[in-house]
Protein backbone atom coordinates (compact mmCIF):
# COMPACT_ATOMS: atom_id res chain seq x y z
CA UNK A 1 0.00 0.00 0.00
CA UNK A 2 1.56 3.28 -1.15
CA UNK A 3 0.97 6.37 0.96
CA UNK A 4 1.78 9.92 -0.10
CA UNK A 5 3.15 12.27 2.54
CA UNK A 6 0.49 14.72 3.74
CA UNK A 7 1.56 15.19 7.36
CA UNK A 8 -0.45 18.39 7.78
CA UNK A 9 -3.77 16.61 7.20
CA UNK A 10 -5.71 15.05 10.08
CA UNK A 11 -5.71 11.25 10.14
CA UNK A 12 -8.82 9.56 8.71
CA UNK A 13 -9.49 6.00 9.88
CA UNK A 14 -11.21 3.61 7.45
CA UNK A 15 -12.29 -0.01 7.88
CA UNK A 16 -12.45 -1.89 4.57
CA UNK A 17 -14.88 -4.77 5.00
CA UNK A 18 -14.95 -7.95 2.93
CA UNK A 19 -17.70 -10.53 3.50
CA UNK A 20 -16.64 -13.94 2.23
CA UNK A 21 -18.12 -17.40 1.72
CA UNK A 22 -15.94 -20.26 0.45
CA UNK A 23 -14.14 -17.99 -1.99
CA UNK A 24 -10.48 -18.65 -2.85
CA UNK A 25 -10.53 -15.45 -4.94
CA UNK A 26 -10.48 -13.62 -1.61
CA UNK A 27 -6.68 -13.81 -1.86
CA UNK A 28 -6.78 -11.65 -5.02
CA UNK A 29 -9.13 -9.19 -3.33
CA UNK A 30 -6.76 -8.77 -0.38
CA UNK A 31 -3.70 -8.44 -2.61
CA UNK A 32 -5.42 -5.67 -4.57
CA UNK A 33 -6.18 -3.86 -1.32
CA UNK A 34 -2.49 -4.12 -0.42
CA UNK A 35 -1.68 -2.14 -3.59
CA UNK A 36 -3.90 0.82 -2.71
CA UNK A 37 -2.38 4.26 -3.15
CA UNK A 38 -3.41 6.30 -0.13
CA UNK A 39 -2.54 9.74 1.20
CA UNK A 40 -0.62 9.66 4.49
CA UNK A 41 -3.73 11.16 6.12
CA UNK A 42 -5.68 7.91 5.58
CA UNK A 43 -5.14 4.85 7.76
CA UNK A 44 -6.85 1.67 6.59
CA UNK A 45 -7.73 -1.55 8.39
CA UNK A 46 -9.20 -4.65 6.75
CA UNK A 47 -12.04 -6.66 8.27
CA UNK A 48 -12.85 -10.08 6.76
CA UNK A 49 -16.17 -11.60 7.83
CA UNK A 50 -16.30 -15.33 7.06
CA UNK A 51 -19.94 -16.37 6.54
CA UNK A 52 -19.31 -20.12 6.18
CA UNK A 53 -20.52 -22.55 8.87
CA UNK A 54 -16.92 -23.69 9.28
CA UNK A 55 -14.13 -21.05 9.46
CA UNK A 56 -13.01 -21.94 5.94
CA UNK A 57 -11.32 -18.59 5.20
CA UNK A 58 -9.33 -18.43 8.45
CA UNK A 59 -6.25 -20.21 7.11
CA UNK A 60 -6.13 -18.11 3.93
CA UNK A 61 -6.45 -14.86 5.87
CA UNK A 62 -3.78 -15.95 8.37
CA UNK A 63 -1.37 -16.89 5.59
CA UNK A 64 -1.72 -13.52 3.87
CA UNK A 65 -1.79 -11.28 6.93
CA UNK A 66 2.03 -11.06 7.44
CA UNK A 67 2.57 -9.87 3.87
CA UNK A 68 -0.11 -7.15 3.91
CA UNK A 69 0.77 -3.57 4.90
CA UNK A 70 -2.19 -3.01 7.20
CA UNK A 71 -3.97 -4.56 10.16
CA UNK A 72 -6.14 -7.50 9.09
CA UNK A 73 -9.02 -8.63 11.30
CA UNK A 74 -10.78 -11.98 10.81
CA UNK A 75 -14.32 -12.55 12.09
CA UNK A 76 -16.14 -15.87 11.89
CA UNK A 77 -19.90 -15.32 11.67
CA UNK A 78 -21.41 -18.70 10.71
CA UNK A 79 -24.92 -18.92 9.32
CA UNK A 80 -24.60 -18.54 5.52
CA UNK A 81 -26.55 -15.32 5.86
CA UNK A 82 -24.95 -12.35 4.10
CA UNK A 83 -26.81 -9.82 6.27
CA UNK A 84 -25.28 -11.39 9.36
CA UNK A 85 -21.79 -10.97 7.87
CA UNK A 86 -22.44 -7.36 6.85
CA UNK A 87 -23.76 -6.54 10.30
CA UNK A 88 -20.71 -8.16 11.89
CA UNK A 89 -18.57 -5.77 9.83
CA UNK A 90 -20.65 -2.79 10.94
CA UNK A 91 -20.27 -3.86 14.56
CA UNK A 92 -16.50 -4.39 14.23
CA UNK A 93 -15.83 -1.08 12.47
CA UNK A 94 -14.36 1.71 14.57
CA UNK A 95 -13.07 4.21 11.99
CA UNK A 96 -14.51 7.42 10.59
CA UNK A 97 -15.66 5.51 7.49
CA UNK A 98 -16.17 1.93 6.46
CA UNK A 99 -16.13 0.52 2.96
CA UNK A 100 -17.56 -2.69 1.53
CA UNK A 101 -16.09 -4.61 -1.39
CA UNK A 102 -17.02 -8.12 -2.53
CA UNK A 103 -14.75 -11.15 -2.19
CA UNK A 104 -14.88 -11.85 -5.95
CA UNK A 105 -13.57 -8.42 -6.93
CA UNK A 106 -10.33 -6.47 -7.02
CA UNK A 107 -9.96 -2.76 -6.36
CA UNK A 108 -8.01 -0.26 -8.44
CA UNK A 109 -5.12 1.62 -6.87
CA UNK A 110 -6.98 4.89 -6.28
CA UNK A 111 -10.29 3.26 -5.31
CA UNK A 112 -10.40 4.16 -1.63
CA UNK A 113 -8.87 7.61 -2.06
CA UNK A 114 -11.52 8.45 -4.67
CA UNK A 115 -14.34 7.34 -2.36
CA UNK A 116 -12.98 9.44 0.51
CA UNK A 117 -12.43 12.47 -1.72
CA UNK A 118 -16.06 12.39 -2.84
CA UNK A 119 -17.32 11.85 0.72
CA UNK A 120 -15.37 14.86 1.95
CA UNK A 121 -16.40 17.04 -0.99
CA UNK A 122 -20.12 16.22 -0.77
CA UNK A 123 -20.67 15.40 2.89
CA UNK A 124 -22.64 12.35 1.72
CA UNK A 125 -23.60 9.58 4.11
CA UNK A 126 -22.77 6.92 1.49
CA UNK A 127 -20.63 7.00 -1.64
CA UNK A 128 -20.98 4.44 -4.43
CA UNK A 129 -18.38 3.54 -7.03
CA UNK A 130 -18.83 1.58 -10.27
CA UNK A 131 -18.31 -2.17 -10.48
CA UNK A 132 -16.88 -3.02 -13.90
CA UNK A 133 -17.27 -6.59 -15.10
CA UNK A 134 -14.46 -8.46 -16.84
CA UNK A 135 -15.68 -11.03 -19.35
CA UNK A 136 -13.77 -14.10 -20.43
CA UNK A 137 -13.43 -14.73 -24.20
CA UNK A 138 -15.77 -17.70 -23.74
CA UNK A 139 -18.65 -15.48 -22.56
CA UNK A 140 -21.47 -15.09 -25.11
CA UNK A 141 -20.91 -12.26 -27.55
CA UNK A 142 -24.29 -10.67 -26.74
CA UNK A 143 -23.37 -10.62 -23.06
CA UNK A 144 -19.99 -8.96 -23.58
CA UNK A 145 -21.50 -6.49 -26.04
CA UNK A 146 -24.32 -5.51 -23.68
CA UNK A 147 -22.19 -5.61 -20.49
CA UNK A 148 -25.02 -7.06 -18.40
CA UNK A 149 -23.05 -7.61 -15.18
CA UNK A 150 -21.50 -4.20 -14.49
CA UNK A 151 -23.12 -2.06 -11.81
CA UNK A 152 -23.25 1.70 -11.38
CA UNK A 153 -25.48 4.12 -9.45
CA UNK A 154 -28.91 4.93 -10.87
CA UNK A 155 -29.99 8.57 -10.82
CA UNK A 156 -33.69 9.46 -10.45
CA UNK A 157 -34.66 13.14 -10.59
CA UNK A 158 -31.10 14.16 -9.77
CA UNK A 159 -30.74 11.82 -6.77
CA UNK A 160 -29.35 8.36 -6.07
CA UNK A 161 -32.15 6.69 -4.14
CA UNK A 162 -30.66 3.26 -3.47
CA UNK A 163 -27.35 1.45 -3.69
CA UNK A 164 -25.37 -1.77 -3.50
CA UNK A 165 -22.69 -3.25 -1.27
CA UNK A 166 -20.10 -4.31 -3.86
CA UNK A 167 -18.42 -0.89 -3.88
CA UNK A 168 -19.53 1.59 -1.25
CA UNK A 169 -18.19 3.85 1.47
CA UNK A 170 -20.29 4.66 4.55
CA UNK A 171 -19.79 7.59 6.91
CA UNK A 172 -19.86 5.53 10.09
CA UNK A 173 -20.81 8.31 12.52
CA UNK A 174 -23.62 9.64 10.34
CA UNK A 175 -27.02 9.48 12.07
CA UNK A 176 -28.29 7.76 8.93
CA UNK A 177 -25.64 5.01 9.22
CA UNK A 178 -25.00 4.66 12.96
CA UNK A 179 -27.25 1.90 14.29
CA UNK A 180 -28.67 0.96 10.88
CA UNK A 181 -28.35 -2.74 10.08
CA UNK A 182 -28.99 -5.09 7.17
CA UNK A 183 -32.20 -7.10 7.32
CA UNK A 184 -31.45 -10.66 8.47
CA UNK A 185 -34.65 -11.89 6.81
CA UNK A 186 -33.10 -11.06 3.42
CA UNK A 187 -29.74 -12.66 4.15
CA UNK A 188 -30.41 -15.70 1.97
CA UNK A 189 -32.63 -14.17 -0.72
CA UNK A 190 -30.60 -11.06 -1.46
CA UNK A 191 -31.86 -7.51 -1.75
CA UNK A 192 -30.63 -6.66 1.73
CA UNK A 193 -28.37 -3.93 0.37
CA UNK A 194 -31.09 -2.45 -1.85
CA UNK A 195 -33.36 -2.21 1.19
CA UNK A 196 -30.58 -0.76 3.37
CA UNK A 197 -29.73 2.07 0.99
CA UNK A 198 -33.36 2.72 0.01
CA UNK A 199 -34.25 3.21 3.67
CA UNK A 200 -31.13 5.30 4.28
CA UNK A 201 -32.22 7.65 1.49
CA UNK A 202 -35.87 7.66 2.57
CA UNK A 203 -34.77 8.72 6.06
CA UNK A 204 -32.91 11.73 4.67
CA UNK A 205 -29.47 10.26 3.98
CA UNK A 206 -27.49 11.43 0.96
CA UNK A 207 -25.91 8.99 -1.50
CA UNK A 208 -23.18 10.25 -3.81
CA UNK A 209 -21.15 8.73 -6.64
CA UNK A 210 -17.37 8.54 -7.11
CA UNK A 211 -16.92 7.57 -10.80
CA UNK A 212 -13.17 7.02 -10.40
CA UNK A 213 -13.54 4.60 -7.47
CA UNK A 214 -13.51 1.55 -9.71
CA UNK A 215 -13.82 -2.09 -8.65
CA UNK A 216 -13.22 -4.91 -11.15
CA UNK A 217 -15.26 -8.12 -11.06
CA UNK A 218 -14.48 -11.13 -13.28
CA UNK A 219 -17.58 -12.86 -14.63
CA UNK A 220 -17.22 -16.54 -13.84
CA UNK A 221 -18.49 -19.26 -16.16
CA UNK A 222 -21.51 -20.09 -14.00
CA UNK A 223 -22.66 -16.45 -14.14
CA UNK A 224 -22.12 -16.02 -17.88
CA UNK A 225 -25.58 -17.44 -18.62
CA UNK A 226 -28.94 -15.88 -19.41
CA UNK A 227 -30.55 -18.06 -16.72
CA UNK A 228 -28.27 -16.58 -14.04
CA UNK A 229 -29.11 -13.04 -15.12
CA UNK A 230 -32.84 -13.79 -15.30
CA UNK A 231 -32.93 -15.20 -11.77
CA UNK A 232 -31.24 -12.13 -10.35
CA UNK A 233 -33.36 -9.68 -12.31
CA UNK A 234 -36.47 -11.44 -11.02
CA UNK A 235 -35.24 -11.25 -7.42
CA UNK A 236 -34.30 -7.59 -7.91
CA UNK A 237 -37.84 -6.96 -9.07
CA UNK A 238 -39.22 -8.78 -6.03
CA UNK A 239 -37.22 -6.51 -3.74
CA UNK A 240 -38.42 -3.41 -5.58
CA UNK A 241 -42.02 -4.58 -5.37
CA UNK A 242 -41.76 -5.26 -1.65
CA UNK A 243 -40.26 -1.81 -1.03
CA UNK A 244 -43.08 -0.22 -3.05
CA UNK A 245 -45.60 -2.09 -0.90
CA UNK A 246 -43.98 -0.77 2.27
CA UNK A 247 -43.99 2.83 1.00
CA UNK A 248 -47.29 2.86 -0.91
CA UNK A 249 -49.47 0.17 0.65
CA UNK A 250 -52.70 1.83 -0.49
CA UNK A 251 -51.65 1.86 -4.16
CA UNK A 252 -50.78 -1.81 -4.55
CA UNK A 253 -53.31 -2.53 -7.31
CA UNK A 254 -52.14 0.53 -9.25
CA UNK A 255 -48.50 -0.53 -8.92
CA UNK A 256 -49.31 -4.09 -10.03
CA UNK A 257 -51.09 -2.77 -13.11
CA UNK A 258 -48.18 -0.46 -13.92
CA UNK A 259 -45.62 -3.26 -13.51
CA UNK A 260 -47.72 -5.57 -15.71
CA UNK A 261 -47.89 -2.91 -18.44
CA UNK A 262 -44.14 -2.37 -18.26
CA UNK A 263 -43.49 -6.12 -18.45
CA UNK A 264 -45.73 -6.46 -21.51
CA UNK A 265 -44.01 -3.53 -23.18
CA UNK A 266 -40.56 -5.02 -22.53
CA UNK A 267 -41.49 -8.47 -23.79
CA UNK A 268 -43.01 -6.93 -26.92
CA UNK A 269 -39.77 -5.02 -27.40
CA UNK A 270 -37.77 -8.21 -27.01
CA UNK A 271 -39.87 -9.89 -29.69
CA UNK A 272 -39.31 -6.96 -32.04
CA UNK A 273 -35.55 -7.13 -31.45
CA UNK A 274 -35.21 -10.88 -31.89
CA UNK A 275 -32.48 -10.40 -34.54
CA UNK A 276 -30.31 -8.27 -32.22
CA UNK A 277 -29.43 -10.60 -29.30
CA UNK A 278 -27.97 -8.11 -26.80
CA UNK A 279 -30.88 -5.69 -27.23
CA UNK A 280 -33.44 -8.51 -27.26
CA UNK A 281 -32.08 -9.99 -24.02
CA UNK A 282 -31.86 -6.61 -22.34
CA UNK A 283 -35.57 -6.02 -22.97
CA UNK A 284 -36.46 -9.57 -21.90
CA UNK A 285 -34.51 -9.16 -18.64
CA UNK A 286 -36.27 -5.87 -17.96
CA UNK A 287 -39.58 -7.64 -18.48
CA UNK A 288 -38.54 -10.38 -16.04
CA UNK A 289 -37.62 -7.71 -13.48
CA UNK A 290 -41.12 -6.19 -13.75
CA UNK A 291 -42.67 -9.64 -13.34
CA UNK A 292 -40.57 -9.99 -10.20
CA UNK A 293 -41.95 -6.64 -9.01
CA UNK A 294 -45.47 -8.00 -9.39
CA UNK A 295 -44.42 -10.99 -7.30
CA UNK A 296 -43.06 -8.68 -4.60
CA UNK A 297 -46.18 -6.52 -4.65
CA UNK A 298 -48.30 -9.63 -4.17
CA UNK A 299 -46.22 -10.60 -1.13
CA UNK A 300 -44.81 -13.79 -2.65
CA UNK A 301 -41.71 -14.94 -0.78
CA UNK A 302 -38.48 -13.84 -2.44
CA UNK A 303 -36.43 -16.57 -4.08
CA UNK A 304 -33.34 -17.73 -2.22
CA UNK A 305 -30.01 -16.99 -3.86
CA UNK A 306 -27.33 -17.40 -1.19
CA UNK A 307 -25.73 -20.00 1.07
CA UNK A 308 -25.49 -23.73 0.39
CA UNK A 309 -23.27 -23.36 -2.70
CA UNK A 310 -20.22 -25.51 -3.34
CA UNK A 311 -16.77 -24.22 -2.48
CA UNK A 312 -15.75 -21.47 -4.83
CA UNK A 313 -19.31 -20.84 -6.01
CA UNK A 314 -20.88 -17.42 -5.89
CA UNK A 315 -22.72 -17.34 -2.61
CA UNK A 316 -23.12 -13.58 -2.26
CA UNK A 317 -24.15 -11.08 -4.87
CA UNK A 318 -25.83 -7.78 -5.00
Amino acid sequence: MTQRNQSSSPMTQIDVCVCTYRRPYLAETLRSLAALELPASIKARIVVADNDAAPSARELVASLAPSLPFELIYIHCPSSNISLARNACLDAASGDFLAFVDDDSTVTAKWLAALIETAEATGADAVLGPVQSLYAPSAPDWMRRGDFHSTSPVWVDGQIRTGYSGNVLLRRVSPHVDGRRFNLALGKTGGEDTEYFSQLHADGGQIACAPDAIVLEPVTENRARLQWLAKRRFRSGQTHGRLLTNRQAGRRSVQIGLAAAKAAYCFAGAAALVAVPHKRNRQALRGIMHVGAISGLLGIREIRLYGDEPAGGRAHAA
